[in-house]
């Protein structure tokens, strides 16, 4: 594969990439570099997991080494499954299931859990190092990667490691790029700034969008220090948790928000743009000769301009999407059937 191929496959269908020019001199440097993503075992995926393992995926095909890094510890202090960490296990485990189930090559990724880093004295005098470097004001604006916000009165002081923490995790395992959601890019760019601080390889940092809850309202924006609309498994009745039947998506899809015309906040477009284009590569909306006939789209912006003119009723994109996600989605029920107990009513 040549370079500019492995730079736009690491790029696209991203919110942002820090940087595009780091990338290709990273390619140019590294025949094989270290890629991670983090995430804190705290229940199962939902339909916003799909633009995840997608991205998971492209840096494998890049030529990457991904690392999965189940953040056991991270999930113990910003209090997940009431902080058992036992429970947190059980969950991690389940998510290297479910990655596995949408794609991604278990024998190209390497699972690690944050405790096997927080029992080194190194690790530590790294979070000091990166705390010595960054104020308090700096770290409480950070805290948004907790999914709280700095004022909250129910932060407890072992929240305030956090930020320090996920950045050195990134130097600890070591790796070369960070990707994560947009909701995480504070703690990239905390990442970056120590790095040039203190004469460390500074990580490429790659963001993609969120997909926001079913139920829609809230904010989406983590610089203003709001994700509330963010599809989240603590909200299930915004969520398609993984596995669903079809059923269950028809079902949620049909009773989700879905203003017409609207691109902004609105949770079924965004399936459509970021995860129904990238998997499918078009989509195709059955209609009645009545009501026009069946449409299909062979690219989003295609889909996005006749959504706003108002050519697409609100109805029959509920109804395409959710047969689009339900193809999508059978080989991850598929592979939860064949593999019993590997993803449990509850942790």
């Amino acid at each position: 594969m040549d370079l500019e191929t492995r730079v736009a496959l690491v790029g696209r269908h991203t919110r942002e990439v820090l940087t595009t020019d780091e990338v290709r001199t990273l390619f140019e440097r590294e025949a094989r570099p270290k890629a991670y993503i983090g995430f804190e075992p705290s229940g199962k995926l939902t339909l916003g997991h799909l633009v995840t393992s997608q991205k998971m995926r492209d840096l494998q095909d890049a030529g990457c080494e991904l690392t999965v890094f189940l953040a056991d510890w991270h999930a113990w202090i910003n209090d997940k499954l009431g902080g058992s960490l036992e429970r947190i296990a059980a969950s991690g485990r389940y998510m290297e299931h479910a990655f596995t189930a949408l794609g991604v090559d278990p024998a190209r990724a390497h699972y690690r859990w944050a405790h096997e880093l927080t029992g080194r004295s190194d690790y530590w005098a790294r979070v000091i190092r990166i705390a010595k470097a960054t104020s308090l004001a700096r770290t409480k604006r950070a805290m948004t990667i907790l999914g709280r916000s700095e004022e909250e009165s129910t932060l407890d002081t072992a929240k305030l490691f956090y930020p320090a923490m996920q950045a050195a995790d990134i130097f600890e395992l070591p790796v070369d790029l960070a990707y994560a959601g947009v909701d995480q890019r504070r703690a990239h760019m905390l990442a970056r700034e120590v790095a040039h601080h203190y004469g460390w390889p500074v990580p490429v940092a790659v963001h993609t969008p969120l997909i926001s809850s079913l139920k829609g309202g809230g904010r989406m924006d983590p610089e203003a220090l709001g994700v509330e609309r963010k599809m989240s498994k603590s909200d299930p009745t915004g969520a398609i948790l993984l596995p669903s039947p079809p059923a269950e998506v028809q079902s949620r899809i049909g009773g989700a928000f879905c203003p017409a015309k609207e691109v902004e906040g609105n949770p079924v477009v965004e399936l459509v743009q970021f995860v129904v284009f990238p998997r499918e590569g078009r989509l195709e909306i059955p209609r009645a000769p009545k009501h026009g006939g069946p449409l299909a789209f062979e690219t989003a912006e295609s889909f996005n301009e006749a959504w706003t003119k108002g050519q697409i009723h609100p109805q029959d994109l509920k109804s395409a999407t959710a047969s689009a996600l339900s193809r999508i989605m059978e080989p991850v029920g598929r592979y939860f059937e064949q593999h019993p107990g590997s993803a449990p009513a509850e942790f």
